[in-house]
């Protein structure tokens, strides 16, 4: 990690006497930390329940907490903004790949030294790589929060990623890209991206291959690292029984290391394309020794920001999302024909898909797809009916407010909001625009996302 000097640390020269204050250049002065509240929630008695913060330090690292009344454990991720669709096709797989090395050791502790600090305070630690963004997330209990920040501005800041550790960890990924091409849903849905995407970096599976793994050499992961592990490019956030300002105290002095604060950048916004990006129709097909098949089915679906998106959830839910959805009940109740099949939707920040993925048997295929298409076209042409709207958002509805119970969603919540530039809503508003989802608007929504051309993509023997 290359260090930087802040320049407006030294000492300031004098020359004579003046009445007038003498003021450093607007480029020189050191950039102040601001600090505002992002969103307070109270309950029916007035009675403030959680509140969330927002500083942003100099350099532009952001960090945003959300106190929880009642809990006496805390969440952390660092949240930094790249992910498999930043790398060009050399580097393909290099945020997974510098995700794994972050564990291995910095300067002031092995890889050993990082895992029993964790360990022996019975924590939660892990990290995660997506195709826009890479977190590192811990959950323990509040007392124990300093520690785990020291450490993760240990791992950002300070890791050492030696070419004995790339070497070590490069087999370690290649067994985990095996295990997924064993994996048939995984394969499926590799597949499909493939096809939809084509060659762009949305297509690419976010673990990289066997030759782009093979590729990568520790220099070219190193600066990989440099280039986009910035304060401007990050987002500490913080969940559950803690203050504010000594989160920001804490996190300042962990990730200082290395003049990783230096400088007056600004946080980046997430940059969404005029138009969404829209995929490639077609069918794409792989044999491989299995017993099922496996199919995933798509088309265009709906970018992260877009209004509709509840109404996306609503219909989801209906038509895939649960045991009494249209999907469930015909597909495998009804006929037999699969014992797992769902709907999903995904959103990025110019690009979406909404899907369904089914395995059954060979002999089964033809029919479980004429089966799906037909619940599309229905589902397109008519809607879902007032029983499946009401049960839809009551599924949502749920869902939401259980996940929202521990800290470690909490966490995920306002840290992802504020890496990508999402609207953070407040637990009543998205409540509320749930319920103001009609059946016309589901209607709408079905009838413009399934006469879109379809992406087909089969796993079989």
């Amino acid at each position: 990690m290359t260090t930087k000097n802040n320049p407006s640390t030294g000492q300031q020269a004098t020359a004579g006497r003046s009445s007038v204050p003498q003021t450093q250049p607007q480029a020189q002065r050191r950039p102040r930390q601001q600090t505002s509240t992002v969103l307070t929630v109270t309950d029916d008695t007035g009675q403030v329940t959680s509140t969330v913060r927002r500083t942003v330090l100099p350099g532009g690292l952001r960090v945003v907490t959300e106190q929880m009344v009642g809990v006496r454990s805390t969440a952390i991720g660092v949240w930094v903004g790249v992910g498999s669709r930043h790398e060009t096709p050399r580097l393909h797989g290099a945020s997974h790949f510098l995700e794994h090395l972050l564990f291995k050791g910095t300067w002031e502790r092995s890889a050993m030294d990082i895992s029993v600090a964790l360990d022996e305070v019975g924590g939660e630690f892990n990290a995660f790589t997506a195709k826009e963004y890479t977190c590192f997330h811990a959950r323990v209990l509040d007392h124990d929060l300093p520690m785990v920040i020291d450490v993760l501005g240990d791992m950002i800041t300070n890791s050492l990623i030696t070419a004995e550790d790339v070497e070590a960890e490069r087999e370690v990924i290649l067994d985990e890209i095996a295990m997924h091409d064993d994996d048939p849903d995984d394969v499926a849905h590799n597949l499909w991206a493939a096809q939809a995407w084509g060659s762009t970096p949305l297509g690419r599976p976010i673990a990289g291959t066997e030759s782009s793994i093979r590729g990568l050499g520790r220099d070219q992961i190193a600066r990989f690292h440099r280039t986009h592990y910035r304060g401007d490019n990050m987002v500490i956030a913080v969940a559950g029984n803690l203050d504010h300002a000594t989160v920001v105290r804490q996190v300042r002095a962990a990730f200082g290391r290395n003049g990783f604060l230096a400088g007056a950048g600004a946080p980046r916004t997430v940059r969404t394309a005029a138009r969404p990006r829209r995929l490639t129709p077609g069918v794409a097909r792989v044999q491989r020794p299995f017993e099922q098949a496996n199919v995933v089915l798509g088309v265009n679906g709906l970018v992260r920001g877009d209004e509709r998106r509840f109404a996306l959830g609503v219909l989801n839910t209906a038509l895939g999302g649960g045991t009494s959805s249209r999907l469930f009940q015909e597909v495998r109740e009804r006929r037999g024909l699969a014992y797992s099949v769902f709907s999903f939707a995904s959103h990025h920040a110019d690009a979406g898909m909404v899907g369904v993925s089914v395995g059954c048997l060979p002999a089964r295929l033809d029919e479980v797809l004429a089966v799906v298409r037909a619940e599309l076209a229905t589902v397109a042409e008519h809607g879902i009916s007032a029983e499946e709207l009401e049960r839809g958002k009551g599924m949502l509805r749920g869902g939401l407010v259980l996940g929202l119970e521990d800290s470690g969603s909490r966490m995920s919540r306002i840290g992802k909001a504020e890496l990508v530039g999402d609207e953070l809503l407040g637990l009543d508003e998205v409540l509320a625009r749930i319920d103001a989802v009609t059946l016309d608007d589901v209607r709408r929504l079905a009838a413009d996302l399934f006469a879109q051309p379809e992406v087909l993509a089969v796993v079989a023997p």
